[in-house]
């Protein structure tokens, strides 16, 4: 590569200790050093910097921007060498915005013919959720098929998103184009079979981990646990956990976690305790994990008072779920001093106090402080406001939010904001409006949640003809479901109606429900 100018050592910039150089001991900032891949040194044209006061971050960015001024002064850079190790340290350091600079001056054959520029700017994009620019170096790669490296990158990308059905496409495309899977792909693959509840497909992944010779794998052996007990075979998951001869923390976190699941508090608990008394500290997914509703509230304060000596109540997975266990537990005074006193809040938390309150006024002041606090709502936090609308009767306040959901948020919405609607007109005795959401406004097909709301509304308030009509396409939704058949049999009770009470209890008999 031909450079006219002055080149230094890329690990020299990035903030090395010279050797010849005496400390210096005025010297306040202690000089770090920024962590490149190992491989043999690569010479980059670099400006002089003073690297002593600069942070891993900075000193990445000043070799990008030189990197560029050398590209547009037509110098010619196209040492593989010098663009791997720039995208290792991108990845660590998970600088996504410098690795897309990177990437504009990457030649393009460069990209497209070597496999290790190219497979470390996909695991890049891949690992900060850039699936699209991921699956585009993906499909220009010639030598992608020569390991597994690139293919677990962007199965790891799609699982991590929770696109589960393309990481499940790609695993499959993997194996048919003759790329063996390795002990970092399977996990990747559980894990979206976990997320899909596909226990066949699962099944199916179990059997080929078993003849590649993978099957007392650690890491393996920790997806096989969470992929059972994600699909409903705890005893399976159990298994698979013991055949784990030297467990980590995450092994007894999916296992904490399938317990769980599963309302299997005992064994959960069980399973807790087993794992301090192996020397297993729990980490915040552990605690988060055991705060579930159910949780005797003693053991609830044994947990959080554990949890303030070790100094993490304020870590934000396991602040939320103690508003939500203490709620949960009757205890909404707790749950609002915990929330009251959190130094740092996410969305999570802002949705869990508000959800706590679903029949109190006191969710609408929460949810004016989140606005206040710049934290953007999503579906799960309008749910919950609507909800309070309709306990509360506010009409006009349910719908100004259902508005401003869709109008400033930009939110469409799903069945259960529907159900919402439905609920908060049903409960107001406004009958007709409720309907008219269905017929009028609904651009989804109506689901049971929404007929539900509107039956029981037509219950409460005596409408029999529009009672009618939505008992009717229960029936049809749900024709297991006996509760709308009671509900209307009492609609038509309370209308002095006998025969048709007569007629829906003949129904039911011949259904095989019980009266």
């Amino acid at each position: 590569m031909a450079m006219s100018m002055h080149y230094q050592l890329i690990d020299t910039f990035c903030l090395k200790k010279d050797t010849n150089k005496k400390p210096n001991r005025k010297q306040q900032t202690p000089i770090t050093q920024l962590s490149f891949p190992k491989s043999s040194p690569t010479q980059l044209l670099l400006t002089h910097h003073n690297p002593s006061t600069q942070t891993k971050l900075e000193a990445l960015y000043n070799v990008v921007q030189d990197l560029e001024t050398s590209v547009k002064n037509g110098i010619n850079i196209d040492d593989p060498r010098i663009f791997s190790s720039l995208l290792e340290t991108c990845y660590r350091l998970q600088a996504i915005e410098l690795g897309i600079r990177i990437h504009r001056v990457i030649p393009t054959k460069l990209l497209r013919r070597n496999v290790g520029v190219s497979s470390k700017l996909l695991r890049l994009y891949a690992s900060n959720g850039y699936m699209e620019d991921a699956h585009q170096v993906f499909d220009v790669m010639s030598e992608r098929n020569s390991s597994a490296f690139v293919w677990n990158s962007l199965i790891s990308g799609y699982s991590e998103m929770g696109l589960y059905e393309d990481a499940l496409a790609l695993y499959f495309q993997m194996i048919e184009e003759g790329v063996e899977p390795d002990g970092f792909t399977f996990p990747r693959v559980l894990k979206a079979c976990g997320g899909m509840g596909l226990i066949r497909v699962g099944q199916e992944v179990h059997r080929e981990i078993i003849r590649r010779g993978y099957v007392n794998d650690r890491f393996v052996l920790n997806g096989l646990v969470g992929m059972y007990a994600k699909c409903g075979d705890i005893v399976m998951a159990r298994k698979m956990f013991d055949k784990i001869e030297v467990k980590d923390i995450v092994s007894w976190n999916s296992m904490l976690a399938g317990f769980v699941k599963h309302d299997m508090l005992f064994d959960a608990l069980v399973t807790f305790r087993q794992m301090m008394l192996d020397g297993f500290e729990p980490d915040a997914v552990s605690i988060s994990t055991i705060l579930t509703p159910g949780l005797p509230e003693k053991l609830v304060a044994e947990i959080h008072a554990w949890v303030i000596r070790k100094g993490t109540e304020w870590n934000l997975p396991i602040a939320n779920s103690l508003i939500y266990v203490y709620s949960n537990n009757g205890r909404l005074d707790r749950a609002r001093q915990v929330f009251d006193q959190m130094p740092e809040r996410d969305l999570v938390s802002w949705n869990s106090i508000i959800s706590v309150h679903n029949k109190h006024p006191n969710a609408l002041m929460y949810f004016q402080l989140m606005l206040s606090a710049n934290t953007s709502p999503d579906a799960i936090t309008f749910v919950s406001v609507l909800t309070v609308c309709a306990h509360l009767r506010l009409v006009k306040e349910g719908e100004r939010l259902f508005s401003t959901m869709t109008d400033k948020y930009g939110r469409n919405p799903s069945m259960e904001h529907y159900a919402c609607l439905v609920n908060l007109y049903g409960r107001a005795g406004l009958i007709v409006e409720a309907y008219k959401v269905i017929t009028d406004k609904m651009d989804l097909k109506a689901g049971p949640t929404v007929w539900g709301a509107l039956l029981h509304a037509c219950y409460v308030h005596g409408n029999v003809e529009i009672g009618e009509i939505a008992a009717e396409n229960l029936f049809e939704l749900e024709p297991d479901n006996n509760h709308n058949f009671k509900l209307l049999m009492q609609i038509y009770g309370e209308a002095g109606r006998v025969e048709d009470v007569e007629r829906v209890r003949t129904m039911m008999v011949s259904r095989g429900f019980d009266l």
